[in-house]
Formats: structure tokens, sequence, C-alpha cells
């Protein structure tokens, strides 16, 4: 390595962030069109979670566009780890949740229980991320 390049981590096990999704589908229409739900749901998750919240959630509605979109509530919390947002579909009974961290160690089974507990989801998708695989280990500047 050269004097003058940047140090990256290379397969030393060191990421810079985990990232799980979870679309929920078949769940209930009345609590995915809840927006006290939601916003309940991003403060309560950030505490058991062991975050650290940057500003409080916002939830906002948003009109359906008339296609495959009908609708729902989209809420986000900024969080000093990252963000968890949370999109809601309330007559699709669907629900697209994120969850992104830089912390090690996500606690993903907590979080997948909590969500489907949460709306009465009957079944899941989730994918789970592993980010910034080649993070510097040291700052380049």
């Amino acid at each position: 390595m050269t004097s003058g390049s940047k140090k990256i981590n290379k397969k030393s096990g060191l990421h810079f962030g985990e990232h799980l999704t979870i679309d929920g589908y078949g769940g209930d229409e009345l609590k995915l069109n809840n927006s006290n739900l939601v916003k309940f749901a991003l403060n309560d998750l950030v505490n058991k979670i062991e975050m650290n919240k940057l500003c409080e959630p916002q939830v906002f509605f948003a009109e359906g566009n008339g296609k495959k979109d009908s609708g729902g509530w989209s809420g986000y919390v900024v969080i000093q780890e990252s963000h968890i947002s949370i999109h809601t579909f309330p007559k699709r009974g669907f629900v697209s949740i994120d969850v992104y961290t830089c912390k090690e160690g996500l606690q993903k089974d907590l979080i997948v229980k909590y969500f489907i507990d949460l709306f009465t989801l009957k079944d899941i998708e989730t994918n789970f991320i592993i980010r910034g695989t080649r993070y510097p280990v040291q700052d380049i500047y």
C-alpha cells in the first residue's frame, strides 16, 4: 500500500451497518390504518433495541395513486445509529418496514416478532443486508 492509499476494511468481518427489511402480509386493516400505532411503534422499537432518537417520529398519510398503491401511513424516525421507517397499505393488509443501524448485532428475531404481533401479520418476507463491507477502518482526511 502506498502512503497516499486509503486503508479499507477488506474481509475483516467488520462492516458499517445492518439493514433489516420486513414485508408483512395479511395484516389487520384497522391497525395498519392507525397513525398513532405507527408512531407508537417508531418510539417503542427505538427503546426496545436500545437506539437513540435524534428527533421525534414523523408520520404522514400518503394518498393512493389509483394503481398498486391504495394509500396508507408512512412514518420514520431518525436515530443516531441511522433510521427506522414504516409504510402501511391498510386496504392491502400490507406493511413495508426498514430498520437500518450502524450498530452490529441487530436483534432481528425481536424486531420481526414485534411487527408480526403489532400488526397481526399472517405472513412475512425478510431480508438482511450487511452494509459497508469495505468501510474504511480509519479517517482518510
